[in-house]
This record gives C-alpha cells, sequence and structure tokens, in this order.
C-alpha cells in the first residue's frame, strides 16, 4: 500500500452544492441568495474593505513611513567574528562565511550566490591572522587592520589592474 491507493472513507467527501435545479432541490429559482437587492445579482456582492458608505478604515487612518524600493540589502560580517572562525592564511569569501554560518547564502558546489545585495566588512574588534577577505564593501578601520595583520581586503566587483 502507498499514498497512490488511498481513499477517502465512505461518507467523508460531500458532492458539491448544485444550484437552480428545481424547487426540489431546496437551492431552486433564487439558488438561496434570497430574492432582490446587490448580493443576489450575478457578479454581484460587496468589496473587501466596503463600510456601507462610510469612509472605510484602511483611507481614516494616516499614511505612516516610507520604504525605498531600490534600498540595497547589506549582510554585516565583524572582525572578530573572522578572528574566532577561521585559521590563518584562510581564504574569506561568500561561500566560506555561508559555511561558517555568518551570512545567509545559497552555496552550490565552489560558487555562492549572497541572499543579500551587499557583503561588508567592519571593524570590531581585532584581528591577527593573516586573511585574505573578497568583500563588497570595507570600512576603512577593517581594511587597515587586516592589511596590518598581514593580510588582503580584495573588493569583489572592482576591476583589477590587468583589465
Amino acid at each position: 500500500m502507498d499514498l497512490s491507493n488511498l481513499k477517502a472513507p465512505k461518507g467523508a467527501n460531500r458532492g458539491r452544492r448544485r444550484v437552480g435545479r428545481g424547487p426540489g432541490s431546496t437551492l431552486g429559482k433564487t439558488c438561496g441568495k434570497g430574492q432582490k437587492g446587490q448580493k443576489s445579482r450575478a457578479g454581484g456582492g460587496i468589496p473587501v474593505g466596503f463600510e456601507g458608505g462610510q469612509m472605510p478604515l484602511q483611507i481614516r487612518l494616516p499614511k505612516v513611513g516610507f520604504h525605498n524600493m531600490f534600498a540595497k540589502s547589506v549582510e554585516i560580517v565583524n572582525l572578530t567574528d573572522l578572528e574566532e572562525r577561521f585559521e590563518a592564511g584562510a581564504v574569506v569569501n561568500v561561500a566560506s562565511l555561508s559555511t561558517a554560518g555568518l551570512i545567509k547564502a545559497k552555496v552550490d558546489g565552489e560558487s555562492a550566490t549572497l541572499k543579500a545585495d551587499v557583503l561588508k566588512v567592519l571593524g570590531r574588534g581585532e584581528l591577527t591572522k593573516a586573511l585574505t577577505v573578497h568583500a563588497h564593501r570595507f570600512s576603512k578601520s577593517a581594511k587597515e587592520k587586516i592589511e596590518a595583520a598581514g593580510g588582503k581586503a580584495i573588493i569583489l566587483g572592482a576591476k583589477t589592474e590587468s583589465e
């Protein structure tokens, strides 16, 4: 037995309601909609949010705030996180940060897709290991601390000198 063989027990499912099939069906002629009025007409009904002509609630309430649809979402990583999770000489990129659980990204083999638009490294904490860090943005202090520890801060999406 498997899921394709399962059936509902007898009486569990009812047939659909057939309206307008004569007086013996209890839903003949007016089909259970009553005599006259907006709700009895074809295509008739009251719109969602309609309050009988009174000013609707969604119009009475003030409009608050603003959402910038062009704003970029940013994933943030601090140097303290890199110090704790990575060994000296490691290459820190989107895939390695995702596997370390520091950012949300979809990892597919060697390549990784960041869920946010931008990955930014901030300079909170100290870095004692030489790391090669790949990110879209670096704070000034983060870049200085990475290079002072003997590592490299490589900006993703930036053109290199050879191009």
